[in-house]
């Protein structure tokens, strides 16, 4: 089993997504720790621990109560179409890089000392495959995520020759309840299953990803 005698930490580890990174970890070994704003529901995979993860000190709190951890999966993010970028005001701009961007990098601020400290550790963030280049009514979600790939690279530079490797998935549309109901008319099957991504991103906790540092991982189903 690939994450034996690891630590995860999943933050947005109640969501589908997160859910999916949860279920395949707990297959590989690894103890499972959820971090959210919203309890999880009925039958959820991992030990759950309510924080806002915009909030430093909530977040300073969060982890001093985890302790030590092996890896470390932001998943926490959102999406949404905007209007043209000449139309995007600040409301939507401001949503989408507090929920992709100021997230991740309040995460990273609190819990990149910890694994520093002990000499190892992954971090594997989320970016969008979309956003290797700009599209039409995404411009606001498409810069976000471009910033957490370029995060992911910098970061990943800063911290390789210390034991921690820092990588990030570039998913397409991720198989979600919210995407089906949106796109009634696509089949699902053409999408990324949660538990697929998610045995990319465990992968990339694992030690055999040890030599893997600042990748952009496309994971993009049969779209």
């Amino acid at each position: 089993m690939a994450l034996v005698n690891k630590r995860i930490v999943i933050t947005g580890g109640t969501g589908v997504l997160g859910q999916g990174v949860a279920r395949v970890a707990k297959q590989q070994g690894a103890e499972v720790v959820l971090l959210d704003v919203a309890g999880p529901q009925a039958g959820a995979v991992g030990e759950f621990v309510a924080v806002d993860l915009t909030d430093t000190n909530s977040l300073m709190a969060c982890f001093d109560q985890i302790g030590d951890f092996d890896v470390l999966a932001n998943i926490a993010g959102g999406f949404a179409m905007g209007p043209s970028v000449y139309e995007t005001e600040d409301e939507l701009w401001d949503a989408m890089f507090t929920i992709n961007v100021t997230t991740l990098r309040r995460v990273l601020n609190v819990a990149v000392p910890r694994l520093l400290a002990r000499g190892r550790g992954s971090v594997i963030n989320v970016g969008a495959l979309g956003a290797l280049k700009g599209g039409p009514n995404m411009g606001a979600y498409l810069a976000s995520k471009s910033v957490v790939m370029r995060l992911t690279e910098s970061l990943s530079e800063e911290v390789k020759h210390a034991g921690v490797n820092v990588n990030a998935v570039l998913p397409t549309v991720i198989d979600t309840p919210r995407n089906r109901a949106d796109m009634p008319a696509v089949d699902p099957a053409l999408w990324v299953n949660p538990e697929d991504l998610g045995s990319v991103i465990c992968f990339l906790g694992s030690d055999a990803a040890q030599a893997v540092h600042g990748a952009l991982v496309p994971v993009n189903g049969l779209s």
